[in-house]
């Protein structure tokens, strides 16, 4: 019997290899897709049949689908729809209500800054022994045209000599001192003479009217010397007894007074307004008069020219 071969087989076990990740891919996309469905049905369940229907028939032609109403998958009233473009003049109220909602915060802003030179004034009152012997006659309060400051005439202690336009040294030195604050801030000044109804006499000519001019425009020139711009002051005016005080005691020492008011913008505006700033004169005949470009323009001959052809008098003229 011959001796049969031994076969010896080693089977070598080899470590299993690394999978691939795609099944993570796949099952993500398995989770969204399930997710998505479960959303569907939860949506629908809630909605109408007509909605149901109407989804049904988009699903199954998306662009020629009329059928039921809407070619949009929900109709809840309110589909969505190209809106036409707007025309300028659809953006006039918006761009007023612009207009309007910044002139509200400019009024807002002049409003707490003037309050603000209230207290500042005040302030300076306290501070100022120059002012403090004399703030019981400032009186200070807010008006429609701004912050209104007032120095009136007390019995022993008048602003100017009597009958004279020159001021008292002490009226000098609180003009100076309200000078401080007032140049502080952008806003125009009016400055008002007044005197009392005692008849004005020993000059002849000269009323209390002069003398009321007289006094604003010097009251003007102390407050330019104590810091205020030149071009800060917007008007000055006497109005002599036409605006008492004391309307019960018409001589009163208080109706002597200047009124020196800090003007908002409304009222410097009208200021400008009413005296005539950007606005072509209008004549008896309802022609406006050339603007200030225009009346450069013409030479002194042109005008009387211009003056016959619209039938004005020349001496009416503005030069």
């Amino acid at each position: 019997m011959e001796d049969q071969p031994i076969i010896i087989k080693r089977v070598k076990k080899v470590a299993a290899g690394h999978h691939g990740g795609s099944w993570k891919v796949a099952f993500a996309d398995f989770a969204t897709a399930m997710m998505a469905f479960f959303l569907v049905l939860w949506l629908t369940a809630g909605t109408s049949p007509e909605v149901r229907e109407a989804v049904e028939g988009y699903f199954q032609d998306p662009i020629g689908y009329t059928e039921g109403g809407s070619r949009h998958p929900i109709d809840l009233g309110g589909s969505p729809s190209i809106e036409p473009a707007q025309s300028a003049e659809d953006d006039v109220p918006k761009m007023e209500r612009e207009v309007e909602t910044i002139e509200e915060v400019a009024d807002n802003v002049e409003l707490r800054r003037m309050e603000q030179l209230l207290a500042d004034v005040k302030k300076q009152i306290e501070q100022s022994e120059t002012l403090r012997e004399f703030r019981d006659q400032l009186l200070l309060d807010m008006t429609e045209e701004g912050l209104r400051i007032q120095i009136v005439d007390r019995s022993n202690r008048p602003m100017f000599d009597s009958g004279s336009a020159q001021l008292k040294y002490y009226s000098e030195d609180i003009l100076f001192e309200l000078a401080k604050p007032l140049s502080q801030v952008p806003n125009k000044i009016s400055i008002t003479g007044h005197t009392d109804s005692a008849p004005f006499v020993g000059k002849a000519g000269y009323s209390n009217w002069e003398l009321s001019s007289d006094r604003a425009n010097t009251a003007r020139r102390a407050l330019i010397a104590g810091a205020v711009a030149e071009k800060q002051i917007a008007r000055v005016v006497g109005l002599a007894d036409s605006v008492l005080f004391d309307r019960e005691l018409p001589t009163a020492p208080v109706n002597r007074r200047i009124a020196i008011i800090v003007l908002n913008r409304d009222a410097a505006d009208d200021i400008q307004k009413n005296a005539g700033a950007n606005d072509g004169v209008i004549d008896l005949t309802g022609e406006p008069a050339p603007t200030a470009k225009a009346q450069d323009s013409l030479k002194d001959g042109d005008w009387l020219d211009a003056a016959e052809k619209r039938q004005v008098d020349p001496n009416e003229v503005q030069w």
